[in-house]
């Protein structure tokens, strides 16, 4: 009898993959009806893919690839640094570019902040997670239904074991777990929603302050991120996260009111 992924595990994925692809669509669907135009949305899902996908990652690759690369990944501090300098840099001048030029003419509406956001953030979501959890319900429905040489019949024999371990990794991993990816991306998308708006005030308001302060402020989550990864359980990380942006949302609020 082969191995199967537990019923309970492809419910939580199946709820996690409806949140990557539900969350950005239903926070469209919600800030259009409160007057917001769908330019800034496309406008997010855009400049995510330009400065973080195509930018960011060449410089990864030239960075990480170069005699530096070693040094900065065999240290944990240095590689949480590094990579949130990054982020913050990359993501956050992209915003700042995006709604000084191509969003001027939306300026006239605040919402329009917020529906950046939820472009920024769920394009990160829908490709990163989203993506990532079709393959994960593909796998497991080949796991289950007894077809996993469908997965292996075209793989060169170097890959294999990557395959394998990867089945492994979906019969064996707790549902529970599934499910918390959800709430790392729920985190990631209020921190995109609250970067927008304190991006959006430093354009809109002459505040040239919030650019470098929002660059640190994603410096900052993205290498606590890191650093708690590799010593916390899951589950315990996640909780602090919740609460760093909760934080995060409250000084956006504060930050939003004094500035409008």
């Amino acid at each position: 009898m082969h191995s199967s992924v537990p019923a309970l595990g492809l419910l939580c994925m199946g709820a996690t993959l409806l949140f990557a692809f539900g969350a950005p669509i239903g926070l469209l669907v919600y800030f259009r009806k409160r007057g917001a135009r769908v330019l800034p949305f496309f406008v997010g899902c855009l400049t995510f893919v330009i400065f973080a996908l195509v930018l960011e990652a060449a410089v990864h690759r030239l960075v990480l690839g170069s005699a530096l690369g070693p040094t900065i990944q065999g240290n944990t501090l240095l590689y949480a640094l590094y990579g949130g300098l990054m982020a913050g840099l990359f993501e956050e001048t992209g915003r700042y570019l995006a709604m000084s030029t191509v969003l001027k003419k939306q300026q006239d509406r605040d919402i329009h902040a917020l529906m950046y956001g939820a472009g920024h953030g769920g394009a990160e979501a829908m490709l990163l997670l989203g993506l990532t959890y079709v393959n994960n319900l593909v796998f497991s429905l080949l796991i289950n239904t007894g077809h996993t040489d469908l997965l292996t019949a075209t793989v060169p024999p170097e890959a294999l074991p990557q395959i394998q371990s990867a089945i492994d990794a979906l019969v064996s991993t707790p549902a529970y777990i599934y499910l918390l990816a959800l709430v790392e991306r729920a985190v990631a998308l209020t921190v995109h929603l609250c970067l927008s708006a304190l991006v959006w005030l430093c354009v809109t308001r002459k505040k040239g302050w919030l650019l470098p302060l929002s660059m640190l402020l994603h410096a900052l989550v993205d290498a606590v991120t890191v650093l708690l990864s590799a010593r916390l359980p899951l589950w315990a990380m996640e909780g602090c996260l919740v609460l760093i942006v909760a934080a995060l949302a409250l000084l956006t609020r504060f930050l939003w009111k004094a500035n409008k």
